[in-house]
């Protein structure tokens, strides 16, 4: 043998040895990798792509890598052109019946023939997640349901599940790191829907809602989201503040302006120039802030207590209240003009007995919250009580859930919460009321026969209790019912003998 046919023969033995190599290499991937010749036939498929789709592939699976090739040709042409190696990213495509996603890029063969590489993975689990969430969302209560049994049976799915409904949560729309508020019913959808459309403007913004439903929280996430996110940000409660205290705070005074002004003093609303303030509790202020306030709105100027000339400011205001403002403007409290200057956007919290399916996800953010507070190990809520909290009608709001689960970890005793833990604040509504009136007119033509006969029955059952000291057995006597169905009727309506007697004895 010549030695140039010696050298053919070892380059032969070289380019095998190559090949072998790299064939050994790709059938170790877990990755799918396949090679797809210029006419979109298959020249190689690994080991992991033989196991998903056979070997050849079937007629349905062919034709789907075929069109892959024919769209990646074109794809590495285009951007080929103007890159180094014509990489066109992730795509997500069906094979066959299987969802894949895939990465591309252009192959010359060791004979030179020009291929593509497809590296491709199998996505079905997480369409399976991804069709999980988007029943999360559509049907909450059966889901709910569901994931409550399923915690119940095991400790390690119940970890499990909550790192899955974590994940699915994080792909959300609108999801932003100050984003503190908990919830994802339709209506808490919509709120941040709402937050992030309105967010990016300058205009002033009021956020009403009942007490406890989280205006605060909502504040915090329309500055962060707004243009002014990196400038200042100060919160003034207007009603903890004393009147004439408050407006010199506001609005600076100069030297000599009251007894002690020994020298000017620069406003909040000067320190924050350039950024936001969020003027909560809005209602509450007088009728001299309200003009004062009212010349800022209009033309971003404050006169500083004891002054005469005015001073520019540019800040964004966001204003809170709890007060039906409309009904405060007939009553002649709150100026007309300053309430449409503050209501350009409104924007609506609801309150939590309007979005009950939150109160699962709220109970376990609570929970989850106080039990490291207090070094506890509550691990599990039982359905029971669930079941309770979603009966109860929640005047205070999440407020008044958040003091509730508080209570309950910090009595708990053992790894759960039971029903000796839980003890409802008595409805600040009811105590409005006085001790011999109870006011149905309000609630005629706005709440079922059933439910106002349900709070009357509410009210006599508590005023009972106060009477006989909480002797349980005493006030089924007086009321003549039975000491079962009187028990039953306290757990409906969260009404707690022990807290009547603690009262009593306070």
């Amino acid at each position: 043998m010549s030695y140039s046919n010696l050298t053919i023969a070892n380059m032969q033995e070289e380019v095998q040895r190559l090949s072998t190599n790299w064939q050994t290499l790709l059938d170790a991937m877990p990755e799918m990798v396949f090679l797809l010749r210029d006419d979109g036939g298959v020249e190689y498929m690994n080991r992991s792509a033989k196991a998903c789709f056979g070997f050849p592939c079937n007629d349905q699976a062919a034709q789907s890598l075929h069109a892959v090739g024919k769209r990646c040709q074109e794809q590495l042409g285009n951007r080929g052109k103007g890159t180094e190696s014509g990489n066109v990213g992730t795509v997500e495509s069906i094979i066959d019946t299987t969802p894949v996603e895939y990465s591309s890029v252009p192959f010359v063969g060791y004979t030179g023939e020009k291929l593509i590489m497809l590296v491709m993975r199998d996505i079905t689990q997480r369409k399976k997640f991804e069709l999980e969430l988007l029943q999360f969302n559509t049907s909450i209560e059966t889901i709910l349901q569901q994931k409550i049994g399923e915690l119940q049976a095991s400790e390690e799915m119940r970890n499990k599940l909550m790192r899955q409904v974590n994940s699915l949560k994080s792909q959300l729309g609108h999801h932003h790191s100050a984003d503190k508020m908990v919830g994802r019913s339709r209506k808490m959808r919509e709120l941040r829907e709402m937050i992030h459309q309105v967010s990016g403007s300058d205009a002033t913004i009021l956020i009403t809602g009942e007490s406890g439903t989280g205006k605060e929280l909502v504040a915090n996430l329309v500055k962060a989201t707004s243009n002014r996110e990196d400038k200042p940000f100060l919160k003034i409660n207007c009603n903890a503040i004393n009147d004439s205290l408050l407006e010199a705070d506001l609005f600076g005074y100069e030297k000599g302006a009251f007894t002690g002004a020994t020298a000017r003093k620069i406003g909040k609303f000067e320190v924050v120039n350039g950024g936001t303030i969020f003027l909560d509790e809005i209602g509450d202020i007088s009728p001299r802030m309200q003009v004062a306030l009212l010349r800022v709105l209009q033309n971003g100027e404050i006169i500083r207590v004891g002054g005469n000339e005015p001073v520019q400011v540019d800040v964004r205001v966001i204003a809170a209240t709890n007060v039906d403002l409309t009904q405060a403007v007939k009553e002649k409290k709150f100026r007309l003009d300053l309430y449409y200057r503050l209501n350009i956007i409104n924007i609506d919290i609801p309150p939590l007995r309007e979005r009950k399916e939150d109160i699962v996800e709220l109970v376990s953010y609570f929970v989850n919250h106080y039990r490291e507070a207090f070094k506890k190990e509550i691990d599990f809520v039982p359905k029971s009580i669930i079941s309770r909290l979603l009966e109860h009608d929640w005047p205070g709001n999440v407020r008044e859930l958040e003091n509730l689960i508080q209570r309950a970890v910090l009595m708990a005793k053992g790894k759960m919460i039971t029903e000796a833990d839980l003890m409802f604040d008595q409805d600040p509504r009811i105590e409005q009321k006085g001790n011999d009136s109870y006011e149905i007119d309000a609630k005629l033509g706005l709440t079922p026969l059933k439910s106002i006969v349900a709070d009357f029955e509410a009210v006599i059952i508590r005023r009972a209790l106060d009477k006989f000291s909480g002797n349980v057995a005493t006030v089924a006597t007086q009321l003549n019912i039975g000491k079962t169905a009187l028990y039953d009727k306290m757990k409906q309506y969260g009404i707690s003998a022990k807290r009547t007697k603690q009262k009593g004895k306070g």
